[in-house]
């Protein structure tokens, strides 16, 4: 399994931030603007406790069974797998969501005297912060659930070419 880059949640935020940013203004040229939810920087943040909460309970539990202690529990490897593929997944899907909310955010920053656009400008602020909450989340959890790396394997491979 490979590992999450940045790279690719940063560039998958500032491409949704800016087509959203390009989309409120078109669609505020039109009308009206779609609102940001409350609930959106709920939801994302309770997505980060639970995967914050996933990567400690199995933190705990690898130094258990490292530490060899008695009656520790040890960590199934596709439950280890399937919670990191969890965590990237919902990494992708905090970066482009914050990105959303940041490009509309951001067009919102231009008419903060208006209490509603203020209003959605700050769901949409805490929104990113807790979109960045995720992709932090997810990230411990892929490195707890790390294998380390087999010296004696790659020794082998490199005196054997």
């Amino acid at each position: 399994m490979r590992e999450l880059r940045i790279r690719v949640l940063v560039g998958v935020f500032l491409v949704a931030g800016i087509l959203s940013w390009a989309g409120a203004r078109l669609w505020n040229s039109i009308g009206t603007l779609p609102s940001v939810p409350l609930a959106a920087p709920i939801v994302l943040a309770l997505i980060a406790v639970v995967l914050l909460a996933t990567a400690l309970s199995l933190r705990a539990r690898l130094k258990a069974q490292r530490e060899r202690r008695p009656g520790a529990k040890g960590v199934d490897p596709l439950m280890a797998a399937r919670a990191v593929v969890f965590g990237q997944a919902s990494a992708l899907v905090a970066a482009l969501v914050s990105g959303m909310y940041g490009g509309t955010g951001v067009f919102l920053l231009e008419s903060l005297d208006i209490p509603a656009r203020r209003d959605q400008a700050i769901y949409a602020g805490f929104s990113v912060v807790a979109g960045i909450g995720v992709i932090a989340a997810a990230l411990f959890l892929e490195r707890v659930c790390k294998l380390p790396e087999d010296d004696d394997h790659n020794n082998g491979a490199a005196s054997a070419a």
